[in-house]
């Protein structure tokens, strides 16, 4: 029997999909990605292939997650295999700097960034900046964690240099970007399903940057500030700006990517910057309760899941 496979590494983040696949009566199974094997001569189930590993898997003691998942998409894609977010979207939810090349390719601006490994490497990078304040946080990232604002260079290494080992980015990369000074104190995200834009969000930046959507953040509540009411998520009626959603569209279609949200500051010019792809997007219930959706982007997600099951 066809199914959904489901590729993730926290189950708490995939409540709200299954419950809209039950929903519709879909057949799907998940795929535990924290260890595993991968038997690459021998043919992979049939069905739909789901990538939703997060770059954030380390935080949950799943180091090795990305990897894992990497190679089980080269399998399945040897195979043939119709799958939704690929490896190449893999590689940009990873890494930011390849995020960066991937909209910069598609026309889009990015902020100022220069990468780092090692502390005079770091003290070069923000001196080379020559700007504060300045942001920095680390290549492999995901919710927003690890973002700091610094207002000069010895108080980031001061930061530095006392992070425990377990808080440092995982694959040794720190980025030092510039800070765009917002128009007005809130991000938009872009969401898109299936290729297709499906709604923005607005989220409020006023206390911080660890801004993961996901209503499992909003119950752990230790790490994610999305626990402060009121909602720091509203859903938007739309992007005003054509050529933004062409270039995220085009990004999409050059990586692979079929299902991402896409994070855009306005500058105090009214200026765009895109920083952040997220091929792991969450959805904020509450915000979409708020809007009086008509559906919801679980159930959307859903609705195209099984629209390419029945096309394999």
């Amino acid at each position: 029997m066809k199914k959904i496979h489901i590729l993730h590494e926290n189950p708490e983040w995939l409540i709200p999909l299954s419950e809209a696949l039950d929903e519709q009566g879909l057949p799907y199974q998940e795929w535990l990605l924290d260890e595993g094997t991968v038997p690459f001569h021998e043919a992979p189930p049939e069905g739909v292939f789901y990538n939703r590993m997060s770059a954030s898997s380390h935080t949950r003691g799943h180091r090795y997650a990305p990897e894992l998942t990497l190679a089980t998409l080269h399998w399945l894609e040897c195979h043939g295999r119709r799958i939704l977010n690929d490896h190449r979207a893999l590689h940009l939810e990873i890494s930011k700097l390849a995020q960066y090349h991937a909209l910069e390719t598609a026309g889009l601006r990015t902020p100022h960034t220069i990468a780092a490994v090692g502390r005079e490497s770091l003290q070069q990078a923000a001196e080379s900046l020559g700007r504060t304040p300045f942001i920095l946080k680390p290549n492999r990232g995901g919710k927003g964690l690890g973002v700091q604002l610094f207002h000069s260079i010895p108080a980031m290494l001061d930061f530095v240099e006392q992070l425990p080992p377990e808080e440092q980015p995982i694959d040794g990369t720190w980025l030092v970007q510039e800070y765009v000074q917002p128009r007005e104190p809130f991000i938009t995200r872009c969401e898109f399903i299936g290729r297709e834009f499906f709604y923005a969000v607005s989220v409020d930046t006023s206390e911080g940057f660890e801004l993961c959507p996901a209503d499992a953040c909003e119950v752990g509540g230790d790490f994610c500030p999305t626990t402060e009411a009121p909602n720091k998520f509203r859903i938007l009626s739309g992007v005003d700006d054509p050529d933004l959603l062409r270039g995220y569209e085009t990004v999409m279609k050059d990586y692979g990517i079929e299902v991402a949200g896409f994070e855009f500051i306005r500058g105090p010019n009214g200026e765009l910057f895109t920083y952040d792809i997220n091929t792991n997007t969450n959805y904020n219930s509450r915000a979409e309760q708020e809007a009086q959706l008509d559906i919801t982007a679980m159930q959307r997600l859903a609705t195209v899941l099984g629209r390419e099951l029945a096309r394999v």
